[in-house]
């Protein structure tokens, strides 16, 4: 019987090499997603739109069975999430030992077309009720202490710059290799969610975690959290937000920094690995 640690390195190396053969599935020599769009009765391919939420749902329906083999083939039984804004995507169940769990999100995001070398970016699930008290059972699957590691199943992609996609343009079947793809060049990748977290929220109001953007250091999970370790992580995001302390003008502000934090606590701020959290500018967070 394998020790829970066992299992999640046991699992965590079986994703990672799982991840290695999407890119084929998905993906013509030439780099560009097989999807073109949609087809109805009359034979008609209606083109697909590059909006994030449209595809990533699509990218999601065209991976899942490709998930649901490997689920089985590695003695894993899959749920999926009973809602829409459950978390997480997907639940992977130890056949053998049902104590054992593991979170898998589907993350998906485009590179900055100024900036190639970043991307836009991860929305990595919410901070609120069901990450603060861990046996809430508050939009999520399974309580969030249930689940031994949460990973990040990862797509950075590029959208199609040439051209505009049409929403409104349709072909005939015979066209079909005239279509653009609306996204090509795909990177996919395995961190735990923590490993690449950042220290702002993800997306306007909402309760949501960021991630950090440098696309080199999200390959390498080499997250502001890297050094310190996943109790830090744990601890900050339960905390976002809630702790007052003196501000430089006389008046008082609450904690929405890491550097903050960690002074605050009296940690060690060398180890916040410097500048990962940045983004640019008038970029919003994917899923």
């Amino acid at each position: 019987m394998l020790s829970k640690e066992q299992a999640k390195q046991e699992f965590s190396k079986n994703l990672s090499i799982f991840v290695e053969s999407l890119d084929s599935y998905i993906s013509s020599e030439d780099g560009q997603w097989t999807v073109k769009g949609f087809i109805d009765i009359y034979r008609n391919i209606f083109t697909i739109s590059s909006d994030t939420k449209i595809v990533s749902k699509i990218l999601e329906i065209h991976l899942f069975p490709k998930i649901l083999t490997f689920a089985e083939q590695t003695g894993y039984k899959l749920v999926l999430a009973d809602q829409q804004n459950y978390y997480p995507d997907f639940t992977f169940i130890h056949a053998g030992d049902e104590s054992i769990k593991f979170a898998v999100d589907l993350k998906t995001t485009y590179r900055l077309p100024d900036a190639p070398e970043s991307c836009n970016g991860f929305t990595l699930g919410s901070h609120g009720e069901y990450f603060v008290n861990r046996t809430s059972t508050k939009n999520i699957q399974f309580p969030y202490n249930q689940y031994l590691a949460h990973f990040c199943l990862g797509i950075i992609y590029s959208r199609y710059a040439e051209r505009q996609i049409d929403d409104t343009n349709f072909y005939k079947i015979h066209e079909l290799q005239s279509i653009a793809s609306v996204i090509q060049d795909f990177q996919f990748f395995v961190v735990e969610k923590w490993q690449i977290a950042s220290d702002k929220s993800g997306s306007g109001n909402t309760a949501n975690i960021g991630s950090i953007t440098k696309i080199s250091d999200i390959l390498l999970g080499n997250g502001m959290f890297n050094k310190l370790g996943e109790k830090w992580f744990d601890e900050y995001w339960m905390n976002y937000g809630k702790i007052t302390i003196p501000a430089d003008n006389g008046r008082t502000k609450k904690i929405t920094s890491l550097v903050e934090f960690v002074k605050y606590k009296g940690g060690n701020p060398d180890l916040i690995v410097p500048k990962a959290g940045k983004k640019s500018k008038n970029h919003k967070h994917q899923s």
